[in-house]
């Protein structure tokens, strides 16, 4: 009580006088080619395998902030740094507007961003009547009722993958959430525990070592990937590794805890892990009505930590993120991250694979299919810190359940890149061919995406990524080293027939305008036909 009544006054005394939040963003980074030189002093030898293994060079993102830069913002008057952020070369401040807007004329910054969109030059003010306070997702109600997990395991087919011995063995999953407290005393994460799978972890909201602690949402996320008690709870991913990551702070909605996620991702990236999965999400219900998001920001590139999701994505890792619990309010789309173009955006359904009324919808503001795919989030089993097994219900968990699986997928398939990963839960999801903003592409079918005579990506083809942007890639395995593929509009008429071979089988669409295409792909004997979405 004594903490939340002290961080009130203080998040009350910079309400009254005049604090903002912001970002500034720097122009360059002149020492970087010290990174370059030496990039183990940055990354562990595991976040360059992992790029290695799906050819992605090292780029200046990679690279540390510039120590000076971050020194004189630091000493700048009225300044307080929150959180920073090398990839996207910026620091999330505090201060008056003034103050702020005096950073304005540092040579080396570039641009600075306050969160409240008035007071920047293009900014708009979020319409009252679309603003409310809603329930943060990580607010659980848990029914505490001994259960069974196997239908939210049986319900994505992930029994094929487990009987295979494929339980996310060797894969690193970091979770960004609220709190772990009971991940170190609890049984159901005793598996975890003894074979030292937990790697490690850290409290952003506090600059503590301690991530044992926090709210016991993370707990139950945890829980429906690593836990294991017999015949009551077995995650999706028992035997993957976790790093556990602390960045939502309970007490308030603010715009730090977004900085603060980002520079976690950062952190993971470093460390090596494969998946990123956040049951965190962020639009309309900030404490501060001028912080508020609008579906107008939905697009997956306004939001800052849209945009770092997306970097994490062009380092290898595979993101994935709660669709969101909206679908029963007045606004009741996703929220972000999962408006990112590469985020996998998981929605919810009940046991019988219903989509739960409260479920976030697409589609994403710029048009994408969101959400992504579908898993179990209505009385999801779980655990709670003090091992005792019970249900809870959001996308906060139908999220984990996937991330789980999406592991144990990957280790069958180590050398597919995530972009491989992603592609083949989408591809093998049950409303594939027609996605809509309720269910996206549907629930994806594990046991299929491991079958190599039943997933056409394993046999001989493949197509991805798909929606895509710029390009689109057709792999195949064929005697015959060109292929022959044309896009035709949803009238019919082709709009486009090019030549590619399999050693370079990249097809550019930028000429298309966004939309609905069809494909046509012809390799000897092979001919293939799909969609294909140009964002």
């Amino acid at each position: 009580m004594r903490y939340n009544f002290t961080f009130l006054l203080i998040l009350l005394s910079f309400t009254v006088f005049g604090q903002e939040e912001a970002w500034v963003y720097f122009n360059a980074k002149p020492n970087s080619q010290a990174f370059f030189d030496n990039p183990l002093a940055e990354l562990s030898q595991r976040a360059l395998d992992r790029r290695a293994a799906q050819n992605i060079a090292l780029n200046i993102t990679d690279a540390p902030l510039e120590t000076s830069y971050v020194n004189q913002i630091q000493m700048s008057t009225g300044i307080m740094v929150m959180a920073q952020s090398k990839w996207l070369n910026a620091l999330h401040i505090r201060g008056t507007q003034a103050n702020i807007n005096a950073l304005k004329t540092l040579s080396f910054v570039q641009k600075v961003e306050f969160a409240d969109k008035t007071l920047n030059a293009t900014g708009k003010r979020v319409s009252e009547t679309s603003a409310g306070q809603t329930n943060k997702e990580l607010k659980t109600t848990i029914d505490y009722s001994y259960g069974n997990s196997a239908n939210q395991i049986q319900m994505l087919n992930g029994q094929v993958l487990h009987q295979q011995n494929f339980t996310g063995e060797g894969k690193i999953i970091a979770v960004l959430d609220n709190g772990f407290p009971g991940v170190n005393t609890a049984q159901p994460f005793e598996n975890l525990r003894n074979n030292n799978k937990i790697l490690g972890g850290y409290d952003y909201t506090t600059r503590n070592s301690n991530f044992y602690a926090g709210g016991n949402h993370g707990t139950l996320v945890l829980s429906t990937m690593g836990g294991y008690k017999e015949n009551a709870l077995v995650g999706t991913a028992p035997n993957a590794s976790y790093y556990l990551f602390i960045t939502e702070i309970d007490a308030l909605e603010n715009p730090l805890e977004e900085s603060l996620w980002v520079e976690a991702a950062e952190k993971a990236d470093a460390l090596g892990v494969d998946i990123i999965t956040t049951s965190l999400g962020y639009f309309y219900e900030r404490d501060e009505m001028r912080y508020n998001h609008t579906y107008s920001d939905m697009n997956g590139i306004t939001t800052f930590i849209s945009r770092g999701a997306e970097v994490a994505f062009s380092k290898g890792i595979l993101v994935l993120a709660s669709a969101g619990n909206d679908g029963a309010k007045t606004e009741k789309h996703i929220g972000s991250p999962a408006d990112a173009v590469s985020v996998l955006a998981i929605g919810s359904v009940n046991f019988s694979k219903i989509k739960a009324g409260s479920s976030s919808i697409g589609p994403s503001y710029d048009g994408r299919i969101k959400p992504d795919v579908m898993a179990q989030g209505v009385a999801a089993v779980v655990s709670d810190q003090n091992g005792t097994i019970g249900t809870a219900s959001g996308t906060s968990f139908s999220c984990p359940i996937m991330a789980g699986m999406a592991a144990s997928l990957w280790q069958a398939f180590p050398n597919k890149t995530n972009k491989e990963i992603r592609q083949m839960i989408l591809t093998s999801a049950d409303r594939y061919s027609n996605p809509d903003n309720n269910y996206g592409y549907g629930i994806p079918n594990f046991g299929a995406a491991l079958s190599v005579d039943n997933f056409i990506t394993e046999n001989a083809f493949s197509v991805y990524p798909n929606p895509a942007k710029n390009t689109v890639t057709f792999s195949f395995l064929n005697e015959s080293n060109t292929a022959s593929v044309k896009i035709y509009s949803v009238l019919g008429q082709k709009v486009m027939e090019e030549k590619i071979n399999n050693t370079n089988p990249v097809l550019s669409i930028q000429s298309l305008q966004s939309g609905l295409y069809f494909y046509s792909f012809d390799a000897d004997n092979l001919h293939k036909t799909g969609k294909i979405i140009k964002q």
